[in-house]
């Protein structure tokens, strides 16, 4: 599946903490963007080198003159923020079509944590059920009112609960307060920074919230699990193509995107870290090690994979490809 880009336009530009720097990206032929779902991500393309990078849409997703993304800069970062920060009004760039892995649910009710930079799809879903009026509870947790983003528009709010480190320490996010038990038709959105992700899944594991109801977007993958002894994903593996034949010896210290595009085989790729389901294809044979961030148990179940960042528990693995 190609991706289609279109050349966008830094139309504003501002920083929202001192780490945080907000964009308003408009189509440079002047047309409206593609409708999305609130949840919903683009591909940035950055430079002459192609550097592309993944930022969720933190507009309102009825606005389709403009697109809105806030980056935060971050040090540590594989070069995307530090791209994204030298951006001035006036500058280009290349945007795709949105992509939805997070999106809202058919739920009754919506409970949506968000932990620092994490706030971004979820604003999104909270205009979005402002504007329907659904029923939802945003608990917005930072370092301090300094580092959060959007906090204007935020703290007045009648159905956002702040939370700040630095503040108070009732006011901390205290899932067995905040959250509480399961309960039937309430879904539970996460997004932000790996130890919150961790936390807030663990204790809503832990208060009994079922797999089903609980749906996360990660923006840096988790550091790889060890693999099981003797399951085959430590080592190198074969990956055959079902549609040819094909089979290629994938080695320890590459994946099998990186072994597919090497052999020069199409395959739809954006992330290479398994957060953002753009490689998606389908297992026909073997029994894949899943490493991902993004997909459920449910579509691991159905046999769906991710090339770019799983491997193989069986000596081959065959691909729908």
């Amino acid at each position: 599946m190609s991706t289609t880009w279109t050349d966008a336009v830094v139309v504003a530009r501002y920083d929202a903490t001192p780490r945080i720097a907000v964009f308003d990206l408009a189509r440079a032929d002047g047309d409206e963007l593609w409708e999305y779902e609130p949840g919903a991500h683009i591909d940035v393309q950055l430079g002459t080198a192609g550097l592309i990078r993944q930022y969720s849409l933190c507009g309102h997703p009825d606005i389709r003159k403009q697109y809105r993304l806030a980056v935060l800069d971050e040090p540590a970062s594989r070069g995307g923020s530090r791209a994204m920060h030298a951006l001035a009004e006036g500058d280009t760039l290349r945007i795709a079509a949105p992509r939805n892995r997070f999106g809202l649910t058919s739920a009754r009710r919506h409970v949506l944590l968000a932990g620092g930079i994490g706030i971004t799809p979820l604003l999104s879903m909270a205009q979005s059920l402002d504007a329907t009026g659904g029923d939802y509870r945003l608990h917005y947790c930072a370092r301090s009112r300094s580092e959060a983003a959007f906090l204007a528009d935020l703290e007045n709010h009648p159905r956002v609960t702040l939370h700040f480190d630095d503040e108070q320490p009732e006011q901390l996010l205290d899932l067995g307060r905040d959250l509480g038990d399961p309960a039937p038709g309430t879904a539970v959105y996460v997004c932000g920074p790996g130890g919150f992700m961790d936390y807030a899944l663990g204790r809503a594991a832990e208060l009994g919230w079922p797999a089903s109801a609980l749906h996360k977007e990660r923006f840096s993958a988790s550091p790889p699990a060890a693999a099981e002894p003797g399951g085959g994903g430590e080592g190198g593996f074969t990956v055959r193509l079902s549609s040819s034949g094909a089979e290629y010896l994938v080695p320890e210290d590459q994946s099998v995107l990186d072994v597919l595009l090497a052999n020069g085989v199409e395959a739809p790729n954006s992330c290479g870290q398994g957060i953002c389901g753009e490689c998606v294809v389908r297992v026909r044979a073997g029994e894949p090690d899943h490493r991902d961030e993004v997909l459920t148990d449910e579509e691991r179940g159905e046999g769906l994979f991710t090339p770019c960042s799983s491997r193989s528990k069986s000596p081959v693995l065959e691909l729908e490809l």
